[in-house]
């Protein structure tokens, strides 16, 4: 089973918006006289986050930095899986102690896996929430001077699988320009493409496989 620590984890894994939602929205005081129409638009803010060149840079070179660490997985797991095919296919030759003492073997092993994979999924989400919680502050400000700009006076969050919003037209979806917005802000280039890389959101974290999985 392959795996990967894969970033866009974050798109399907519900992340709370704490960054943006410890600043609240400010109701514009009105009145009769100088009241206008509302201008309401969508934003898919934790996928504009992801989107941003800064987004996918810093997402990116933390999954480089933790490939070291998922290399160490696979290799343990490989390393159960033979063990547990010889365990397998030579029981009926060992004597009781043998194949007892084979079976604590991969017992232990099978502990430790499960140990470092714990360890390393609690590591990369860790990390990668601190990333995400410093980057939306930044994108939410980014996406407030652009809603101030075009004159509108509510912006609706359609992240979350349970978003209040049922419809909404294209048009109103301001992801791709405060995207765009943020990008010239910092200043940061756009990633080199990758051959048949998965868009955000499409792709769930697959961190180590149970022992005696096949790849």
């Amino acid at each position: 089973m392959k795996r990967s620590l894969a970033i866009i984890v974050m798109l399907a894994s519900g992340m709370v918006l704490g960054a943006a939602a410890q600043t609240p929205a400010t109701a514009a005081s009105t009145s009769p006289a100088t009241a206008q129409p509302s201008k309401i638009a969508v934003i898919a803010f934790q996928m504009a986050v992801a989107q941003t060149n800064e987004g996918q840079r810093d997402f990116a070179d933390l999954e480089k930095k933790f490939q070291p660490r998922e290399d160490q997985l696979k290799a343990l797991n490989d390393e159960i899986e033979t063990l547990t095919k010889q365990l397998q296919a030579q029981g009926a030759t060992l004597s009781d102690a043998q194949r007892n003492e084979k079976a604590a073997t991969v017992d232990t092993k099978k502990k430790q896996l499960d140990r470092d994979a714990t360890d390393a999924k609690t590591d990369f989400q860790q990390q990668m929430n601190d990333i995400y919680q410093g980057l939306a502050s930044k994108v939410y400000d980014s996406m407030q001077g652009y809603a101030e700009a075009q004159g509108y006076t509510l912006i609706l969050d359609i992240s979350e699988q349970q978003s209040p919003v049922l419809f909404a037209t294209q048009s109103t979806n301001i992801t791709k320009p405060v995207i765009e917005a943020y990008n010239v802000k910092s200043g940061v280039p756009a990633p080199p493409p990758q051959a048949n890389a998965p868009a955000p959101g499409q792709q769930a974290p697959k961190l180590a496989p149970k022992a005696g999985t096949s790849h």
